[in-house]
């Protein structure tokens, strides 16, 4: 499929209820007041006292017009941002493990990775995936700035992707470089098998335009340079796509047919919870905002300032007139203090909160909603479970896209010119997310060393399950050594049990019958 012809709409008329969708979403991610008003506006006369829309439908939280010439006291509470980031933190607060057959492959892989700060783009990939529905990762270059293939993250909403029995075989990405009214400068980057095509179209919000060269403006200008003889592609070199899609979950609720995937909080009862959330805080701001004590003066202790100026009342003033009235009368100075119903707020905003994150497919335990005591890893684990059987189907969706793009990072260096290595797609593993818990592993070594249950490969392997077997060797050497064990360890002999060497009387056997 080749790029848009002039004069379509744009974004794609079959895209345009998902985006729109994906904008809500986005003010949910977004925590902006502003973009949550703009996203739920309604009919109304804007003046903060009409309570129902043109349909006679009450208004929702954020659907409630701003008040004309007043503050508007309405809170946001971030869960939405709490739990994209959270989904991210669970996948990527340890760098996957990449393993290559070919050492030098592995060498050089990690070196592109560790300049470029692979886990950074995949946290930020995971987190904005959370919230659109899914994420684009493109391999690109460029000579003048690093010496290997550059990955990047690409947002939902700004992809049009293309698939054939559920294997994408085409992606559009596109960005708006100049919007002036209703004005707009798009750049479409197109991914095909082997090229990558470019567009630049000078058009309007709603109609792609008329395509103009890509040396109108700075941000295209130097791809120009690099067009092949067609004058809209490069050719990449390499075989399959230079771009991959990963969906944050499958499938989509609202557009079963659609590949894009779905949004953590899709579900529009998980936004009403978002909205009642809202709601909750604004009220109990507005409890601490009116239990502000006041006094309420009789009209002789104010003093006027003057003709057409009021009055005014000094609170500082120790002494007044006399006041005929008995001292029990509440004839003069009265304190007024509401009181803030603090335990049935916390309680409303807990069981919003509760509900929200596990309708999203988290443990109410990942964001602090269940027991604080210290625990172990393993009770961790145990307690959000939730969490991690929706981390793992998420996985399950970044591991394929994740090798399909190893491979082709690793094709383009090789084209590049920038190593020799030989291309290969890895095998992948998620790190933990839980991390064991020193003072535990250690106490669980020991208890295996007393029984004599692990040899001591096993109990360095127990404690560094990330080195490879050349460390875990050295290690064990070193450990044998300086306890003097070398040939009394049985992982050293191949022999275990009664018999063994170390195990028994110190010949290595037992005595006859």
């Amino acid at each position: 499929m080749p790029l848009p012809e002039n004069n379509v709409p744009w974004p794609p008329p079959a895209l345009a209820p998902q985006l729109a969708d994906m904008a809500i979403d986005d003010a949910w991610y977004s925590g902006d007041k502003a973009r949550l008003r703009r996203v739920y506006a309604t009919e109304g006369l804007g003046n903060g006292r009409n309570e129902r829309d043109s349909s006679g439908r009450p208004w929702r939280f954020w659907e409630r017009p701003r008040p004309m010439g007043r503050r508007d006291n309405r809170l946001h509470v971030p869960l939405a941002a709490d739990i994209a980031a959270k989904s991210a933190a669970l996948l990527f607060s340890e760098p996957p493990k990449f393993t290559f057959e070919d050492d030098a492959t592995k060498t050089r892989w990690d070196e592109i990775t560790g300049e470029g700060g692979l886990n950074s783009t995949l946290r930020e990939g995971a987190e904005v995936a959370t919230a659109l529905g899914g994420i684009a990762l493109r391999a690109t270059w460029n000579a003048d700035l690093a010496k290997r293939p550059l990955i990047t993250a690409v947002h939902a909403d700004g992809v049009v992707p293309e698939w054939a029995f559920g294997v994408m075989t085409g992606i559009t990405l596109w960005r708006e470089l100049l919007r002036e009214g209703d004005r707009v400068l798009r750049h479409l980057e197109r991914h095909e098998p082997g090229k990558i095509l470019h567009a630049l179209f000078d058009g309007t919000s709603a109609n792609l335009g008329i395509r103009v060269p890509l040396t109108e403006h700075p941000g295209t200008s130097d791809i120009a340079a690099n067009l092949g003889e067609d004058g809209e592609s490069i050719a990449t070199g390499v075989t399959g796509l230079t771009c991959v899609y990963i969906p944050n979950m499958r499938p989509n609720r609202k557009y079963r047919s659609s590949m894009l995937g779905r949004s953590d909080w899709q579900d529009d009862g998980i936004r009403d919870l978002f909205m009642s959330l809202d709601e909750t805080y604004t009220s109990w701001m507005r409890d601490i905002r009116l239990a502000k004590a006041r006094l309420v003066a009789p009209s002789g202790y104010l003093n006027s300032e003057g003709l057409g100026k009021g009055v005014s009342f000094d609170d500082d003033r120790e002494i007044w007139s006399p006041v005929n009235a008995g001292p029990t009368s509440n004839e003069g100075l009265t304190m007024v203090q509401f009181g803030i119903r603090v335990a049935e707020h916390e309680q409303s905003w807990r069981a919003f909160s509760r509900k929200a994150v596990e309708s999203c497919g988290y443990s109410a335990q990942s964001f602090g909603l269940g027991d604080t005591t210290a625990i172990t890893a393993t009770e961790v684990i145990s307690q959000e479970r939730a969490s991690m059987i929706t981390r793992d189907q998420k996985g399950g969706y970044w591991l394929p896209g994740l090798a399909d793009l190893a491979d082709v990072v690793l094709q383009l260096d090789r084209v590049l010119g920038f190593s020799s290595v030989t291309p290969a797609r890895p095998n992948i593993e998620f790190g933990d997310s839980v991390s064991e818990d020193p003072k535990t592993l250690a106490e669980s070594i020991e208890l295996l060393a007393r029984a004599q249950a692990a040899s001591t490969e096993t109990k360095v392997r127990l404690r560094w399950p990330d080195w490879d077997d050349t460390r875990v060797k050295e290690e064990t050497d070193r450990i044998l050594k300086e306890t003097g064990a070398m040939v009394a360890d049985p992982a050293m002999t191949g022999a275990e049990g009664p018999g063994a060497p170390g195990f028994g009387d110190p010949a290595g056997g037992e005595e006859a019958d």
